[in-house]
């Protein structure tokens, strides 16, 4: 009986062990694939100029509007091609990110929320330009 049950737990053991090896650490994975360096953004379907980041941390395009603000993270929804967050910056607003990859130097971001008391609503494409 005693080896019945002990079995049994290293089963389960072996069973947890393995999903926690395959589920991504955080749902940001998608991003991870993203080539580092210059990244030009453009405003669709719109004139606007264009923004320049230097892209060393991809997590960086889920907050472009609190850039360089430490927010709370929530993964809400990711697919092999896209990945949705929502995230909360205390006193500072809060948003949601949707980031579509069409390759390693191109994406398609759309992000809505509040900063400063006031809405905010975009959508970009984002490319890769060279390095830093």
């Amino acid at each position: 009986m005693r080896l019945r049950y002990f079995l049994n737990s290293m089963l389960l053991l072996s069973v947890a062990g393995a999903a926690v090896a395959v589920t991504p650490d955080n749902g940001l994975a998608l991003l991870d694939t993203l080539e580092r360096g210059n990244w030009q953004l453009r405003a669709i379907g719109s004139d606007q100029p264009l923004t320049k980041i230097c892209l060393g941390n991809p997590d960086a395009l889920i907050q472009i509007r609190h850039n360089g603000v430490a927010c709370e993270q929530y993964v809400v929804r990711t697919t092999p091609t896209s990945v949705t967050v929502s995230y909360t910056c205390k006193g500072q607003g809060q948003g949601l990110t949707t980031i579509r990859k069409e390759s390693d130097r191109i994406v398609h971001i759309q992000s809505q929320g509040i900063r400063n008391n006031a809405p905010f609503s975009f959508a970009v494409e984002g490319r890769r330009t060279g390095p830093c």
